[in-house]
């Protein structure tokens, strides 16, 4: 009895929804992105905006009507090709509940830019262009000027491609309410299976749209509609094949902790050795690996030692390493003792106990870009 209860009544609904589920994501414009706005916040309890619609998820507080500009972070910035200067503590717009609600987005880079920082870090994938610009567009209002903030997108796989490129971009800037975009990344080296792009769909191989990507990326350079062109994720390999093409690679963002593998270094002392600054996402340990961070009794004792969190003392040391980094947050606390980690400097004898960690981590995840075509 039970058995035909699965067979003829279980079973089906399951499919039905699971169809009705993959209906829907191929419906939008971009449906890795929705999957990842949906299923965040739904990993943490809270309905997401692509169910119940934006403006009903709780977070971040709204910015005071008559809050004017705090002095800016006297945080250091990095040097990119052209003179270009970027700050090296900003603010991820990706992976938490809050940077999928349209509100919330406006209010967590309106509070950003305010506190005094000023590198906002956005990408298509995330599906919140148009409240990060609106966030912006407020601040500039209140008196910060365009020039002084520092805008990152990226362009995912599914887009790569010359005429794709250019078009997307150009769109991204317009969503963005922007006159420039600053930094425009390859957000991953190529596609996700079974997913493609209008470059893959012309028979062309992972390496050809890369650098169709990036011949696109380096005249919109040229054209001054974005400043500088970088990647994200790129191993090694990935590096090579632009080597010598198009515009200089102004930037490489990597997952970056002190737990990550020690063949991470390997793209890092490349970088490092052709003038690509580095990025670290998820520098408190990301999504799945944060918790297990902070309880780390090494990284405890430092921190107790300096007095400070257990967080700070992994973004000091990340910077210290000449690294920027974007921690997400939508809580206004968080982001003004972020924007303080310049206040103090680790040790080099705590920098090296803090390096050794990778050797020990275990149960840490990580994204192996290395065997990616």
């Amino acid at each position: 009895m039970l058995f035909k209860i699965l067979l003829w009544r279980i079973f089906p609904a399951i499919i039905l929804a699971v169809a009705i589920a993959i209906g829907w994501l191929a419906s939008t414009d971009l449906p890795l992105g929705t999957f990842f706005a949906t299923v965040v916040p739904l990993s943490k309890g809270i309905l997401p905006p692509t169910i119940v619609g934006h403006g009903r998820m709780k977070g971040t507080p709204p910015v005071p009507d008559d809050m004017m500009p705090q002095s800016r972070s006297d945080g250091q910035t990095l040097e990119l090709p052209g003179g270009h200067q970027m700050p090296q503590i900003g603010l991820g717009m990706c992976c938490r509940p809050t940077a999928y609600d349209d509100e919330l987005v406006y209010r967590s880079v309106l509070w950003y830019l305010l506190l005094g920082g000023r590198h906002i870090d956005g990408a298509h994938l995330y599906l919140n262009h148009e409240a990060i610009g609106r966030g912006i567009s407020e601040a500039i209002r209140r008196g910060i000027k365009r020039e002084d903030i520092f805008v990152t997108t990226k362009i995912f796989p599914t887009h790569f491609g010359y005429k794709s490129t250019l078009h997307n971009v150009k769109e991204y800037v317009k969503e963005l309410g922007l006159e420039y975009v600053d930094l425009v990344l390859l957000h991953f080296p190529s596609n996700f299976p079974l997913l493609s792009s209008p470059c893959s769909m012309q028979g062309k191989n992972n390496t050809q749209c890369r650098i169709e990507t990036w011949t696109a990326l380096t005249e919109l350079r040229e054209s001054g509609l974005i400043h500088n062109a970088g990647v994200s994720n790129f191993a090694l390999k990935h590096l090579k094949d632009l080597e010598g093409i198009g515009a200089p690679i102004a930037n490489n963002q990597i997952q970056f902790s002190p737990f990550e593998p020690e063949h991470v270094m390997e793209a890092v002392r490349y970088c490092f050795d052709h003038n690509i600054t580095m990025t670290a996402y998820s520098p408190l340990g990301g999504l799945l690996d944060q918790k297990k961070a902070m309880v780390d009794s090494v990284l405890n004792d430092i921190a107790s030692k300096y007095e400070k969190r257990v967080s700070h003392i992994m973004l000091r040391w990340a910077t210290q390493r000449g690294f920027a980094v974007i921690p997400g947050s939508g809580n206004p606390d968080h982001m003004r003792s972020n924007l303080d980690i310049f206040q103090f400097e680790i040790k080099d004898q705590d920098m090296n106990t803090i390096n050794e960690l990778k050797h020990g981590a275990k149960g840490f995840t990580h994204i192996d870009v290395r065997s990616v075509d």
